[in-house]
């Protein structure tokens, strides 16, 4: 493997932007909606974007100076006169829409008439939301802390969420958010997006509700396994405990593990490399138990 190492001051603002631009990715989407002090809509998406607390609830955002010239971005020039701002979430619905409101259109043009999209007054704060955006937060300008003075310098512009409006049709029967109607999309680098939902969503067991025995713990021939990823090591180690001897001697009598057992028992190497095979299939079905009981049983027969 062959590494490359940059030094981000030996190099152009624009090559360390496309840099980690694709490589910090994919990145969430402030779709944000603002006014100037005369009134003047803009709308416009900013991909540094985040999350940063839920009490208060807080978002940020960082809109760049721009790298050619130095010159500030009319969203960052809007906050810093009015210091309100509605953080629209767009979704994949309107992603061309919302790619067509980031044009640098002069100073004063309406980009919510220029990308057809729908201005909904919002109840807290002048500017208006995004109607057809699946969620939005009203919110105000506490903070806007500047990263730098040269191009491509990014100022984090801090917003308390006073309001959220959150369409009922992107909610789960629990009224959580559910990702798969959602679908939202994030930026990647250059004109690449993402599109989160399908096979790009999944599940993932949080570490918080147990405590994982961890890797180093797994028995030795697990840990040197040619076959299993260290996504696969991870999952199983993110279990209190191994089962018990007992567990593992009445789980030779399941279908799939007894018949492996029978065909394969004259052959001790196969039938270790067959039950772990069978194994990573139980585990990326996320039944870690019966993984672990298998991985188990192919050092017994």
């Amino acid at each position: 493997m062959t590494i490359r190492t940059i030094d981000p001051k030996e190099v152009a603002t624009a090559e360390v932007y496309a840099l980690m631009s694709g490589a910090v990715a994919p990145r969430p989407i402030a779709f944000a909606s603002t006014l100037n002090a005369a009134g003047d809509v803009n709308l416009s998406p900013f991909s540094f974007f985040n999350m940063f607390s839920s009490n208060p609830p807080v978002v940020v955002f960082s809109p760049l100076s721009r790298i050619r010239d130095n010159s500030s971005k009319h969203t960052l020039e809007n906050v810093l006169e009015t210091r309100e701002v509605v953080v629209n979430i767009a979704n994949y619905a309107m992603v061309e829409q919302m790619s067509l409101a980031s044009t640098e259109y002069d100073r004063g043009i309406n980009e919510f008439i220029k990308s057809g999209l729908t201005p909904e007054a919002s109840t807290l704060v002048k500017p208006p939301r995004v109607q057809e955006a699946p969620v939005a937060m009203e919110c105000k300008v506490t903070d806007i802390i500047r990263l730098g003075t040269e191009g491509g310098a990014g100022n984090l512009v801090v917003c308390e969420v006073l309001l959220l409006h959150v369409n009922e049709n992107v909610l789960d029967e629990a009224g959580k958010i559910d990702p798969y109607k959602l679908d939202a999309v994030a930026r990647m680098g250059g004109d690449y997006y993402t599109r989160a939902n399908g096979d790009s969503i999944f599940e993932l067991p949080k570490p918080i509700r147990n405590k994982g025995m961890g890797i180093d713990q797994l028995p030795e021939f697990i840990r040197n396994s040619n076959l299993l990823t260290g996504n696969n090591l991870a999952r199983l180690a993110n279990t209190e405990k191994a089962p018990t001897a007992a567990e593992v001697e009445a789980f030779q009598s399941d279908p799939l593990v007894s018949y492996t057992i029978s065909k394969y028992k004259s052959e001790p190497a196969k039938l270790q490399y067959e039950l772990e095979v069978l194994a990573k299939k139980l585990l990326e079905d996320k039944q870690v138990e019966q993984a672990w009981k298998v991985l188990l049983l192919s050092q017994r027969n």
